[in-house]
């Protein structure tokens, strides 16, 4: 058995997880987000770090037969600041926060964007490592100067649970990793000016590689000092390793806070004149990376419009049942966060809208033309990213009947869903397991999934809605640009 632990933006989930591949049993407790003005989003790494022990000491003691390792993944991106012992050095700045907006604007205006893409591959928006320690460079640099790392929510837990110093390639890819050889790229941390700050960022650590629980964390978690410990990859990669992705071109849609859309490769490729978004992570094999386009809204977006129309995620399938495709005539573009966009394009002055609305659209109407949107997006995300093979989907969204049948249509072929909810602590464990030497049977991991079919009407109705859609982008976005009404 192996203890996977999946430490997200909002909540916190443990999983006793057996080789087949399901949870014997899971926990879970919310830990906080602290917003305030200028778009900062913040979190307490005491208060993150608790909420990991409270969950594993739970299910390590529901284990009826010894723990093999301890797995874990969490969130990517933000800026984790600590120092030599591991304590925070100021807040956690979450891949959320969008105080580094400006840090963008003056990156793009000077070619900052598109040289870093050049080298690395990864594009840029105010929640990514790069803009935050930046701006804390510029505005804060008395927490640089007492801090001993500069890291990700994973390797900040890691370090309090065993003592090392580390980092997960997965993490360390975005943005300075040039991840064929898993080394950072001074050139690309040059070209953000933040070159003396290379001390701070961990060496990755080289596949395989497992840390010991150190004796006071494990007799908080409830687990033998020594234990082996497995760190990463962060959640987007976990999910798609954990919810079936295995072959070349299959991809992989996570349906969560972000909208994770990934697809497996075998080498990076770089269209410097491309558009300057996305990334490309390594994986804990050396011979595969993901494509990854991870835009910024996905269930957040369902939240949203459930409020605005006094309804609960309770009420979706009826909703959802109360509109037809097309949601009587309304239109939406889903880019509600307040950091913009991120991919396939990067605009942070992305905002959304409605169109076709009249006296008759109804409240399901404007839900479903939100859902419609969302999986609209994931399409573009999917097929910028190179999908060719089948897709796995996983997270809230994917929960919704109706909704993965919007998602299976407007994609137009079958989405794959686990059985298990914890895909993120799956994949963390299957890591585990191939460190320890004992690799598991990815293929009857796989069979552990129902098949969600499109409608191959619907899915003809979608596919002139998507071009629309793809339109409706190109018209908004010099309106963006421009600031069109939104200042952020």
């Amino acid at each position: 058995m192996i203890v996977g632990v999946d430490v997200g933006t909002s909540v916190t989930k443990a999983s006793l997880l057996g080789r087949d591949g399901s949870a014997r049993v899971t926990r879970s407790t919310r830990s906080t987000l602290h917003r305030s003005p200028g778009g900062r989003v913040e979190q307490d790494l005491d208060e993150v770090v608790d909420s990991v022990i409270s969950v594993v000491r739970s299910v390590a003691a529901e284990a009826d037969v010894p723990v093999q390792a301890l797995a874990i993944t969490g969130q990517g991106d933000g800026l984790w600041l600590r120092d030599a012992a591991g304590r925070q050095v100021g807040p956690g700045l979450s891949w959320l926060d969008a105080r580094a907006a400006p840090v963008l604007d003056r990156w793009e205006a000077r070619g900052v964007l598109r040289e870093v893409h050049a080298l690395t591959g990864s594009g840029m928006f105010p929640g990514s490592a790069a803009p935050l320690l930046a701006h804390v460079a510029e505005h804060e640099p008395e927490r640089l100067a007492r801090a001993e790392v500069a890291g990700y929510c994973v390797d900040a837990i890691v370090q309090r649970l065993t003592g090392r110093i580390t980092v997960d390639a997965s993490d360390a890819s975005q943005p300075f990793l040039d991840v064929p050889t898993r080394t950072y790229s001074t050139a690309a941390l040059r070209a953000c000016g933040l070159a003396e700050f290379r001390g701070l960022l961990a060496e990755p650590a080289p596949p395989g590689e497992l840390f010991a629980l150190d004796a006071r964390s494990a007799a908080q978690l409830g687990l033998p000092a020594g234990l082996p410990v497995s760190a990463g990859p962060f959640d987007l990669p976990a999910c798609a390793f954990g919810s079936g992705t295995r072959d070349l071109g299959d991809g992989a849609l996570v349906i969560g806070t972000t909208l994770g859309c990934q697809v497996l490769g075998d080498q990076v490729t770089i269209d410097p004149a491309g558009d300057a978004a996305g990334m490309w992570l390594a994986t804990p094999s050396p011979d595969r990376v993901l494509r990854v386009m991870p835009a910024m809204v996905g269930t957040a977006n369902l939240d949203w419009g459930l409020r605005m129309v006094g309804a609960s995620v309770a009420d979706l399938e009826d909703l959802l049942a109360a509109s037809p495709p097309g949601a009587g005539g309304v239109a939406a573009l889903s880019f509600l966060s307040s950091s913009g966009e991120r991919a396939p394009f990067v605009e942070p002055r992305a905002s959304g809208q409605f169109t076709g609305l009249s006296l008759d659209t109804s409240p399901a109407d404007l839900v479903r033309a939100l859902c419609e949107a969302v999986a609209y997006a994931a399409r573009h995300n999917l097929e910028a990213a190179g999908l060719t093979g089948e897709v796995a989907a996983c997270g809230g969204g994917a929960r919704s009947a109706s909704w993965s049948r919007i998602f299976a249509s407007v994609l137009g072929r079958p989405l794959h869903v686990p059985k298990e909810e914890g895909v993120g602590a799956r994949g963390a464990a299957m890591t585990a397991w191939d460190s320890l030497g004992e690799p598991v049977d990815r293929e009857e991991w796989a069979t552990a999934r129902h098949v969600v079919e499109p409608d191959p009407a619907v899915a003809e109705f979608y596919e002139r809605g998507y071009r629309a859609y793809l339109e409706s982008i190109e018209r908004a976005r010099p309106v963006w640009r421009s600031g069109g009404g939104v200042t952020r």
